[in-house]
């Protein structure tokens, strides 16, 4: 099987195109968790497959590497609209994927030595505690409360297709990341798990606020970079009065700018970089 290993600031993929390679539909989850195996395999943070649609010009599947399937993935649909246009698969600049999240539309914006920079609507944040999902009687969870250890954090949940659990600290470098973020995912309080953003604002401006942000990704682990994780991490900031709606946020991968619009769009902007192709035989991984 054909593949090319990309990256999104850090966070790695397995690209696969669904179009040119025989893919075993029945195990993909433990084709997942081979492949990006760092030590047995190729090593990554998923497996994503570029496949026909019927409602739109692709359709996205991604794995993540415990081989569990997530909705959507900020930097991995980046990395997808790099890949089809650079297979040849379309010419077009706008690139309508189907994903487990409805319909998401990245644009290839421009182009370096580097990769392209792609510009992904993420379509609106959804605060609802039932479309996250989130448990609890109120209707949302801004500014919400959990205790973990018996130390109460304040949290917001935002979906951006996924869920996200946003928590505002002082100093997100030496925040124990690893240790509270697989507590958090797996309280019961997220009955499909959560994503966790640790966010440390540095300036509130109007015009271009910044923040820093490490992640624990749900299935994966402390990453490099989050798409849809910085864009909740942008809402929550904003929607809490601790930015303004536009903000830079730097990740341990890089920075991405993400933009709350007036009509309720988040826009992620980023780079797309391809690191190498290759040939591998799932079946021959330990």
């Amino acid at each position: 099987m054909q593949f090319a290993k990309m990256h999104g600031l850090g966070n790695d993929f397995v690209m696969v195109n669904g179009f040119t390679e025989i893919i075993p539909e029945t195990d993909l989850g433990e084709t997942s968790r081979k492949l990006c195996d760092r030590h047995f395999g190729i090593g990554g943070d998923g497996l994503i497959l570029a496949l026909p649609s019927a409602r739109a010009l692709f359709r996205m599947r991604m794995f993540n590497p415990d081989g569990s399937e997530a909705e959507m993935c900020g930097n991995g649909i980046r990395c997808f609209a790099a890949f089809v246009r650079s297979r040849g698969l379309t010419r077009e600049a706008v690139i309508p994927v189907e994903t487990l999240a409805g319909i998401i539309t990245p644009e290839l914006i421009s182009d370096s030595k580097d990769g392209p920079l792609v510009q992904v609507d993420m379509g609106r944040p959804r605060f609802a505690r039932s479309e996250i999902p989130v448990l609890g009687d109120e209707d949302e969870a801004i500014a919400a409360s959990l205790t973990l250890d018996g130390e109460p954090y304040e949290f917001t949940a935002v979906s951006m297709g996924n869920p996200h659990c946003v928590i505002l600290v002082d100093d997100v470098r030496s925040f124990p990341v690893t240790t509270k973020g697989p507590q958090i995912e797996k309280l019961s309080l997220f009955p499909r798990r959560t994503n966790v953003e640790f966010v440390q604002v540095i300036s509130n401006s109007s015009d271009l606020s910044r923040a820093r942000m490490r992640v624990w990704e749900r299935g994966a682990g402390e990453t490099l970079a989050c798409g849809t994780g910085a864009c909740a991490a942008a809402v929550a900031c904003a929607v809490n009065r601790r930015t303004g709606r536009k903000v830079a946020m730097e990740l341990n991968g890089g920075q991405l700018l993400i933009e709350w619009t007036d009509d309720d769009r988040v826009l992620m902007t980023g780079p797309a970089v391809e690191v190498f192709t290759g040939d591998v035989d799932p079946a021959r991984l330990g």
